[in-house]
């Protein structure tokens, strides 16, 4: 098993608090949105052109993230997203105007793509995995702290720009201490090598042959070509398995009430605690299998939790009782847990250190374009049949999940036989 990398106890704070600050403004549109659009007179359905904007920002921040991350280094990356996500909270407060607030939304998807991309491209090499797992549950709860926010200052008769103005200021004390870290984020530990066969990919081509990177003025390794990223079979497996996975955890959390009430015949508030209750699964299995991720190793734990998700589905799929749902959904969310950041972990070891923070940077693309487009499609498809086809479509996207995670890991497996 490979040594765990210890990171700095400044930096991880800093990666906590940022992956906070990700889940905040999530957490505030939805319970801020009916004073919002009174407020601008603009009709319910208008929040939909803002999640828009942002979304495509962030798909687009995320991608080019990976490719710039060589040239700013992850600090001023991190100093600058922020400060845009700062600025663009800022504006959210003060807008008189619906086009205005979509023009915030941009800049608000294209920080927080980067500040994804960025932070997850980092930890990659400096993090192990209990800390990794740890990381995106802090967004978990950052998304939890969203709409406390919110109600606490409509709650004290505030309007809801204050919301965004105190998170705004948040996000301001965070960009000044990264640009105030510039250095330290520099310091980045080697990517761990694993002590099975499988070793991490250096040169394009060929992931299993641990050579050194080209050396370049001052000795300074030179990355490799973008089409030597963009060639790598792996590469689009990855984004593809990001994708998958991130369409199955937010498809889960979007249509399980639907499903519970109209398909289970539950009452709408004990149907509205079994939906915390999958997200809460979502939040202590990063917790608990951050740990356990470090006993067992990394590969054994995702390839559990993969399988987990199979049986999660497969319970919501069953023409069963209520309570069987309700443990479908309980167990995908605590299986769902750990495979983000693991897959992110791991990426190295399938596209090789060279590749990965523009590997990493196209998954988190990847799983921009699963929480966009798959849920909104499974919706199309639950209004033209039935609620009760959810559990065969989470199914579905399982099972293809755990095929494109055997591919990726017979196409590393075979390339190390080969140059072996």
């Amino acid at each position: 098993m490979p040594r765990t990398p210890t990171p700095r106890p400044s930096l991880l704070l800093l990666a906590y608090l940022a992956f906070v600050s990700l889940g905040l403004p999530d957490g505030l549109i939805g319970v801020g949105w009916p004073s919002i659009r009174v407020d601008l007179g603009v009709p319910t359905e208008a929040v939909g052109v803002v999640l828009t904007a942002g979304t495509i920002a962030y798909l687009t921040s995320s991608v080019l993230a990976g490719f710039t991350l060589a040239r700013l280094g992850v600090g001023w990356l991190l100093a600058g997203s922020t400060l845009l996500a700062s600025l663009a909270l800022t504006g959210y407060a003060l807008t008189p105007a619906l086009a205005l607030m979509v023009g915030f939304a941009l800049l608000l998807g294209l920080g927080s793509g980067a500040i994804d991309a960025g932070l997850n491209a980092y930890a990659a090499g400096a993090f192990g995995p209990r800390h990794m797992n740890w990381m995106h549950a802090f967004f978990g709860l950052g998304v939890a702290i969203g709409p406390l926010i919110m109600t606490g200052v409509l709650g004290a008769g505030l309007s809801w720009r204050w919301g965004y103005g105190l998170v705004a200021t948040a996000q301001l004390a965070l960009a000044a201490a990264f640009a105030l870290t510039v250095r330290a984020w520099r310091d980045r530990a080697p990517v761990p090598v694993p002590a099975d066969p499988v070793a991490p990919a250096m040169v394009p081509g060929n992931p299993a042959e641990p050579v050194a990177a080209p050396a370049g003025e001052g000795g300074r390794p030179v990355p490799p070509r973008i089409g030597e990223t963009l060639r790598l079979p792996a590469v689009w497996l990855g984004g593809a398995a990001f994708a998958i996975y991130v369409a199955v955890e937010v498809t889960t959390g979007l249509w399980a009430f639907l499903l519970l009430t109209e398909g289970r015949g539950l009452d709408r508030p004990v149907a509205g605690l079994c939906v915390s209750g999958y997200w809460g699964s979502l939040f202590v299995g990063r917790v608990v299998q951050g740990l356990v991720a470090e006993r067992l190793g990394t590969p054994r734990v995702l390839r559990g939790s993969l399988l987990g998700l199979v049986a999660g589905a497969a319970l919501i799929a069953l023409p069963a009782p209520a309570w069987v749902t309700v443990a479908g959904l309980l167990v995908l969310g605590f299986a769902a847990a750990p495979v983000f950041p693991l897959l992110t972990l791991t990426t190295a070891e399938r596209v090789g250190a060279a590749h990965a923070d523009r590997a990493i940077g196209l998954q988190m693309g990847g799983a921009g374009v699963g929480a966009a487009l798959v849920p909104a499609a499974v919706g199309v498809l639950l209004a033209r049949t039935t609620v009760v086809v959810l559990g065969a479509t989470l199914l579905v996207l399982t099972v293809a999940l755990v095929a494109l995670h055997s591919a990726s890991s017979r196409l590393t497996q075979g390339r190390t036989h080969a140059s072996g």
